[in-house]
């Protein structure tokens, strides 16, 4: 009795879990919701692009003219410090040595000049002719030539030792704060252009951002037009932008995450803006969404066709 009525039991269980299963997967899931609700653009009409922030200087690769040995770092990461302040410095012990070498060589040529000075003193002031002979009186005086000449080369050497002793101490072009640190002491410190710079630094008051606007676009935005940046991840973090300029040259895009290698076919226009971060927590190497107020596009393109016929019948 049990053997008759199993098998159909089996398969209609099957049967049901089958229609189940069908219609499980057939259910639509809901769309996930962002992480962060986007921004919204205050203007009607606008042009929106992305944006890297970098330092009003650009970012500066420092770098220094004399291989060697770091000796000393006066900055740490984030240090604020102004034009000609000492970021970090060479071994300097060879060339300390040659400057003591050449302080002594001005100092023995000093006490040259001024031996044969009082000699030819003496000898311009003997009252006999006799005394001295006239070729011992062109010596001497040719003596203080000499003697005044090595004193000059002496501390002509002893003022390139000071520069070579100038050129080991690193310092800050321009007044700004240290991005990157990529040197510790008693690392050797090459010179050339670095893959990466032993500092990164650059002025962030006021901070710059890069826009790419896409070049079908680019005729749209007008400079000193509005522009608006937001904070990713979070709507609520915006700034004012002011104009700065356009980049002339169109360019292929990046992926703006600072490697000049990633490229895609899209070609953009780099448009320069400034602003002040304020409090907000706003960093360089940081993408922002951009919206630049702008005509739309037709509209746009019947003022852009009026002002040309304007201007060949002001030419005729």
């Amino acid at each position: 009795m049990i053997r008759k009525y199993l098998i159909p039991i089996l398969a209609a269980a099957g049967i049901g879990f089958g229609i189940a299963t069908v219609i499980k997967g057939n259910q639509v899931n809901p769309p996930a919701l962002p992480v962060a609700e986007p921004p919204k653009t205050p203007y009607p009409t606008f042009v929106a692009g992305s944006g890297i922030v970098e330092a009003s200087t650009e970012n500066i690769a420092i770098g220094t003219e004399v291989a060697g040995l770091i000796s000393k770092i006066y900055v740490q990461v984030g240090s604020h410090v102004k034009a000609g302040d000492i970021l970090f410095t060479i071994d300097d012990r060879a060339t300390r040595a040659q400057l003591a070498q050449q302080q002594a060589a001005v100092q023995v040529a000093e006490a040259t000049v001024s031996q044969v000075t009082n000699q030819l003193a003496l000898a311009q002031a003997l009252t006999d002719s006799r005394a001295l002979s006239h070729q011992e009186f062109l010596n001497r005086r040719d003596a203080v030539a000499l003697a005044a000449a090595k004193l000059a080369q002496s501390r002509a050497d002893l003022q390139a030792v000071q520069t070579d002793l100038e050129r080991l101490i690193v310092r800050a072009p321009v007044d700004g704060q240290v991005l990157q640190l990529n040197i510790h002491p008693g690392e050797f410190a090459q010179t050339g252009v670095l893959a990466t710079p032993l500092i990164l630094f650059g002025r962030v008051s006021p901070l710059w951002l890069l826009v790419d606007v896409d070049e079908e676009d680019a005729w749209r935005v007008k400079a000193g037009a509005p522009a608006l940046a937001f904070l990713r991840g979070n709507k609520d973090m915006k700034v004012p932008l002011q104009f700065v300029r356009f980049q002339p040259d169109v360019i292929a895009k990046t992926s703006l995450t600072g490697d000049t290698t990633e490229r895609v076919d899209t070609r953009v226009l780099d448009v320069v803006y400034s602003f002040d971060r304020g409090d907000l927590p706003i960093y360089v190497g940081q993408l922002m969404d951009v919206f630049i107020e702008a005509p739309d596009a037709p509209t746009a393109a019947i003022n852009s066709s009026t002002t040309l016929r304007q201007n060949e019948k002001a030419s005729l």
